[in-house]
């Protein structure tokens, strides 16, 4: 939708809008997965950083509430109005990796300094698109509100995917239903022994296998974000089609009859 509007937002915006939104689903991985963020600490003396090409920020984290550190400074807070919070660790990575080196220009500092920063980034693809004046009768405030509208679609989906990385099973559902199955199998034995005889042992170690099997996925499927879906194909993918495929798919928008006589 981007390249459809270019003679109102410019080649150049463009491109930053592009970067912004290739960048968008690496920095959203990052923060529901941090682990997968190539962070080194800055005073680790086993890793020589290149202070040219190092960038230097904190960890971005999603926090869930069943993390019991960050829900006692929480009511604390909350009760004597004073903030007691940890100060977060100084990290770095190296800028000319992905997604770093996508982000253009000053918006890769001022994005490592963010505490949201797929939110700030869907921020600054909003800002790029509002100042962009209108020119009449084609990109008027109804064309910048749809794009606008575009990137609201999307930060929202960080709040989505936040509430299924932070919603969890309750502890005790989970431990109960462990039980409860646990307790089944051991009777199973001596429902089948009278029809199945020696066969009992292999069939109780076979239903066994299926249900706590079952019980496991369950637990995985949780979060998906943990482990369960390749989220670095998605990242690849996304960026591929922004970028990369850019050229090809710019054609799309050339007309072959326009400049032709009626």
């Amino acid at each position: 939708m981007v390249k459809l509007y270019e003679f109102a937002i410019g080649t150049s915006k463009c491109r930053r809008i592009n970067k912004l939104l290739a960048s968008f689903p690496y920095l959203l991985r990052h923060r529901i997965r941090p682990s997968l963020m190539q962070l080194r600490r800055i005073d680790d003396p086993s890793v020589v950083r290149d202070p040219e090409n190092s960038l230097l920020l904190y960890p971005d984290v999603s926090i869930r509430d069943t993390d019991p550190d960050v829900a006692a400074l929480a009511y604390d807070e909350e009760e004597t109005g004073s903030s007691r919070r940890k100060s977060r660790e100084l990290c770095w990575v190296d800028k000319r990796t992905l997604p770093w080196k996508l982000l253009p220009g000053k918006a890769l500092e001022l994005c490592a300094r963010a505490q949201n920063r797929p939110l700030w980034v869907c921020d600054r693809m909003a800002k790029e698109l509002a100042v962009v004046d209108d020119i009449s009768p084609k990109f008027t405030n109804r064309e910048r509100m749809t794009l606008i509208g575009y990137v609201d679609k999307l930060s929202r989906s960080i709040g989505a995917c936040e509430r299924i990385h932070q919603t969890v099973v309750p502890l005790n559902y989970a431990r109960h239903a462990l039980r409860s199955l646990t307790v089944w199998l051991w009777t199973l034995p001596f429902a089948l022994v009278k029809d199945l005889g020696l066969l009992t042992g292999p069939v109780v170690a076979i239903v066994s296998w299926i249900l706590y099997g079952v019980y496991e996925i369950g637990t995985r499927i949780e979060d998906p974000f943990q482990g369960t879906l390749r989220l670095s194909i998605y990242c690849d993918a996304i960026r591929r089609d922004v970028l990369a495929d850019a050229i090809v798919r710019d054609t799309a928008f050339e007309l072959e009859d326009d400049g032709k006589p009626l």
